[in-house]
């Protein structure tokens, strides 16, 4: 089934083909062979998988694992002061998106309770009222103003300390240290240095809620008296940085996305119903979060290729999303488009556990900004936004916005 191409050296990493898209290079391997062996910078010859359906099929497959402890799990790109992995590395206590069942059943099945549609249903209102109060503060200043920092990051990261117990005066320290985390090229030392610092200040938090618990998700798992102090931190720090880092990535670049398509734009203002279907296609549109790994536990066949035991597998979830075997005209952000189905966040048994709540947040912070800034536009041209290309989760580093007048 597959094509001649030339089997790729590293992970095409530059966006080539704008700011939405894969690279070229990605698509083409894509439509050539959707499961393509791949020549790592450590010498390593894994695999790249960008078809949606070999994305879901590995990604339902629980024989590719995501432990980082069975093997050593090789990085596709060239990372400049971190030393050449040659042996796996250690499993952290209560990060079970590094984990396999059962170990990541039995943590997992502590929050689902948290996070069940009906609960963050009943948070609706109160996570709505989060993003007005944010708005009115934006609306009082004069632009143009950055939209990451006055609006995509202080709204989840407000919902994200409330629901968890996490004292909001405390932001800087985690959304500071979850950047330097999440660097591609950043040191190993500078990386462990952020974690340590996150996790030393979690520990405390997670020990202070068993002694005194209150009325938060944190508080709530501190009570299981079967989880130890060091997996409620992983737990802590896992839900911490997912919680505000993929929704404020996704607001600020969806917001950018948005006003790159004006004729979306004006659809979306002139009938707020589109916007739980916007919401969708932005999710499969940008994909933020979208290189993961996984880890051959035995010879496996998938798409027409064995992907031999012991390979390191990069699995893209923005190539499948703009797979047009799955959807047509993929590369077009369309808010008609019934995008369910899409994988951005991600499928089988390590789908992420916080998608409703970030739907949620999504649905809140565009139909609030769109309503309340009826005249918002870029105050810089488009090819001047710094794009994430150095993060592990993509997005804007600034959005400088402006506008000419608001809208209660």
């Amino acid at each position: 089934m597959s094509q001649t191409v030339p089997i790729p050296n590293g992970l095409p990493l530059e966006r080539n083909a704008g700011p939405f898209d894969p690279p070229r290079e990605i698509t083409r391997l894509r439509e050539a062979r959707p499961v393509s062996p791949m020549v790592f910078p450590d010498g390593h010859e894994g695999w790249l998988v960008t078809g949606y359906d070999a994305v879901r099929r590995l990604m339902a497959d629980t024989r590719f694992s995501s432990r980082r402890d069975i093997g050593v799990v090789h990085v596709p790109y060239e990372t400049p002061g971190m030393p050449v992995a040659t042996e796996p590395s250690p499993q952290l206590p209560g990060l079970f998106i590094a984990m396999d069942p059962p170990d990541h059943t039995r943590l997992r099945r502590k929050l689902t309770g948290a996070f069940t549609v009906r609960r963050m249903k009943m948070l609706e209102e109160q996570i709505i009222d989060i993003a007005e109060r944010q708005l009115d503060e934006m609306a009082r200043l004069t632009p143009p103003v950055d939209l990451v920092k006055e609006f995509a990051l202080p709204v989840p990261s407000l919902v994200i300390c409330e629901l968890l117990g996490v004292p909001y005066a405390d932001r800087e320290n985690f959304q500071v240290n979850s950047a330097k985390f999440l660097v591609k090229d950043q040191s190993l030392e500078e990386k462990m240095a952020a974690f340590g610092a996150m996790t030393t200040y979690l520990a405390e938090l997670v020990t202070h809620k068993r002694a005194a618990p209150g009325e938060d998700i944190l508080s709530d798992l501190a009570r299981h008296d079967d989880l130890s102090i060091e997996e409620l931190t992983g737990i802590a720090f896992l839900l911490l940085l997912a919680g505000h880092e993929t929704t404020a990535n996704m607001l600020a670049l969806g917001t950018f996305a948005l006003l790159e398509y004006p004729e979306q734009l004006a659809e979306l203002r002139a009938d707020p119903e589109l916007v739980p279907d916007a919401v969708e296609e932005l999710m499969r549109y940008l994909s933020v979060a979208d290189i993961f790994y996984r880890y051959a536990t035995e010879d496996i066949e998938l798409g027409g290729e064995t992907i031999g035991k012991g390979s390191t597998v990069v699995v893209s979830l923005l190539a499948a999303n703009h797979d047009p075997q799955r959807f047509d005209n993929p590369d077009t952000l369309d808010i008609h488009r019934k995008a369910r189905g899409h994988l951005s966040f991600g499928h089988g048994v390590h789908q992420c556990l916080g998608q409703q709540l970030a739907r949620i947040e999504m649905r809140a912070g565009f139909d609030g900004l769109l309503r309340r800034f009826p005249t918002l536009e870029l105050a810089i041209p488009a090819d001047e936004v710094k794009l994430k290309t150095d993060m592990n989760i993509y997005g804007v580093h600034e959005l400088p916005v402006t506008w000419t007048e608001t809208a209660r």
